[in-house]
């Protein structure tokens, strides 16, 4: 099994590992040196940064099943402290996680690409990232295949995400620190992100509005974020800024500003006032028009390219099955600058 540094983030809810006694010939022993930095962290806590590829969760179970020993002896408890020099052995079994980062071939729309960086339009229905349930097809696959240095990278490259059915603009990193970079201008909110958006209902009142809700997960319902008080529930601010294109009778276009990337914002944000996007089930929104999933493209990215410092601007047009929803309702747009 190929020993991979590539670090998928989250945990799978519930791994199924084989007995290590019984591990066969899929297995894999492999040797620990533990050093300085894994000094008194709990063995579990040492193993991650030592087998970054698997979760936290599968290596408790391993050491649980007495598949790790530290220096010569089986260690079943996860809360062992490690100490600077201790060495080991893991017994591994490849699971779908740790498989995940497998080159496959297709079709990617670039709109821009030099050394050090891609821009991708996504379209909607993949992934960007695996996760439990969709451990190959992802973006991050096919950005392996495109370009062999992405395995060097952590996520391939990826420093920012799209939801599965929301299409649109990407942008992936090629190299270690154009990664390091575009990860901090992003969280100093100088990459511009601009989204498309088909919304139920009329809208009424100010072309203009700024939305300001912290958001967090719904303490109702765990599969969904929702806007949160901070003073009960944990949760983040976030800020969006809508502006009407278009209307009508039954639904509103809007232009939505990213201010902040929390999990879901424009979704949540839109949904918080009564304007769930269209075919968004899990916020509020209901099939209409054709549309099979929610009605959200990420269609302007703008930012200061990290090395060269020119000025880059990207712009993709409305995917087919959104152009066809806005006829239906009459809201032809094309004028997005």
């Amino acid at each position: 099994m190929k020993d991979s540094r590539l670090i998928i983030s989250g945990t799978l809810a519930s791994d199924d590992p084989p007995d290590p006694v019984e591990a066969g010939a899929d297995s894999e022993l492999r040797q620990l040196l533990f050093g300085t930095a894994q000094h008194g962290l709990r063995l579990d806590q040492a193993l991650v940064e030592l087998v970054p590829e698997f979760s936290r969760s599968y290596l408790q179970q391993l050491i649980d099943l007495g598949g790790v020993t530290v220096n010569a002896c089986v260690v079943s408890k996860a809360s062992t402290r490690i100490k600077t020099s201790d060495v080991g052995t893991i017994e591994l079994r490849p699971t779908p996680q740790s498989q995940a980062f497998k080159p496959e071939t297709m079709a990617l729309d670039v709109v821009y690409q030099d050394e050090h960086l891609l821009v991708i339009n996504k379209p909607a229905g993949l992934v960007v990232h695996p996760a439990p349930g969709n451990w190959s097809g992802t973006l991050l696959n096919g950005l392996l295949a495109f370009d062999t240095k992405a395995m060097n990278l952590p996520r391939a490259g990826i420093v920012h995400r799209l939801d599965k059915d929301t299409s649109g603009l990407m942008v992936v990193a090629r190299t270690r620190a154009v990664m390091d970079a575009l990860i901090r201008l992003i969280a100093a909110h100088e990459v511009k992100r601009q989204y498309i958006a088909l919304a139920h209902g009329r809208w009424v009142g100010a072309g203009r509005r700024e939305v300001s809700a912290p958001i967090g997960r719904d303490p109702r319902n765990r599969l969904r974020m929702a806007v949160v008080d901070l003073d009960k529930n944990p949760g983040k601010p976030a800020r969006t800024d809508i502006e009407l294109l278009k209307n009508c009778d039954q639904a509103c276009l809007v232009r939505c500003t990213l201010h902040t990337g929390r999990t879901h914002q424009i979704r949540v944000h839109m949904a918080s006032i009564a304007h769930p996007l269209v075919a968004d089930s899990l916020y509020g929104g209901h099939f209409a028009v054709g549309l099979q999933r929610q009605a959200l493209h990420a269609y302007r990215l703008a930012f200061k390219h990290p090395l060269t410092q020119q000025s880059l601007d990207f712009h993709a047009t409305l995917p087919q099955d959104l152009v066809l929803a806005l006829n239906q309702w009459g809201l032809s747009y094309n004028d997005f600058q």
